[in-house]
């Protein structure tokens, strides 16, 4: 089933972009272009928004702290214009992908099969996969890979951030029952809420999420489906 499909993909989906966005080199940019540490992420990610006030960043990236998002995004904003900001950051995603990524995987194809997802999904509710869809492509196979998984990192991200908020859940508890440890860097300060009994609630959201990222591989017949699912699993397995 696509749902169970979405379930298996949401590894390599979530993991692989997110590995330049966690990579010290990536900062070192940043550093090396007047940003203040995690300020180029904010404005990075969030610069393909466009020149907006923060409280427009907070609404998309809607389980952090918007009181942090609003003090790097202004102060970030001051270094240069957002969509500049978000250009560079897509360059530290093309250059992670060509030194950590193996060889020997048929990037080609994968590209293709992604650029054939991401042409005929629907970008309502998901502004940040809407808005990095318009950003330049590399032409590299690897890089231009890297680059349309991180688009439906934020197309996924967008539908949990969904179905997190129409479950009723708070969007720092469900970051606590997922990823508690990131919560600090998310801005959020002790003490945290208590989470036990909203776990089947998260529950409920991350399944809601499956079945609706399930359906933007529609587009793809079953044997590219399983193509798809084996080169991705073979790209994140291995990363270096």
């Amino acid at each position: 089933m696509l749902d169970e499909l979405a379930g298996r993909l949401a590894k390599p989906i979530g993991d692989l972009p997110s590995n330049f966005m966690l990579d010290s080199a990536t900062y070192e940019r940043g550093n090396e272009l007047g940003f203040d540490g995690l300020d180029f992420y904010v404005c990075g990610r969030g610069g393909v928004l466009g020149e907006v006030d923060a409280g427009v960043v907070s609404a998309a990236f809607v389980f952090f702290n918007p009181a942090m998002i609003r003090r790097r995004w202004e102060r970030g904003s001051k270094v240069m214009a957002p969509r500049r900001a978000a250009e560079e950051f897509a360059a530290c995603l093309h250059r992670w992908s060509s030194y950590h990524l193996e060889e020997d995987v048929e990037y080609e194809t994968v590209a293709e099969l992604l650029g054939r997802v991401i042409a005929t999904t629907s970008p309502t509710g998901a502004p940040l996969f809407a808005a990095w869809v318009t950003l330049p492509e590399p032409a590299e196979p690897a890089q231009l890979v890297m680059h349309r998984l991180n688009a439906l990192r934020e197309l996924r991200g967008a539908m949990h951030a969904n179905a997190v908020l129409a479950g009723g859940l708070d969007p720092l508890v469900a970051l606590l029952i997922k990823t508690p440890f990131m919560a600090g860097i998310f801005g959020w300060e002790e003490p945290y809420p208590d989470v036990e009994l909203a776990r089947d609630a998260w529950a409920a959201a991350e399944a809601a999420t499956n079945r609706a990222m399930g359906k933007v591989f529609n587009v793809l017949d079953q044997k590219e489906q399983d193509r798809l699912t084996e080169l991705l699993e073979q790209i994140h397995a291995g990363v270096h």
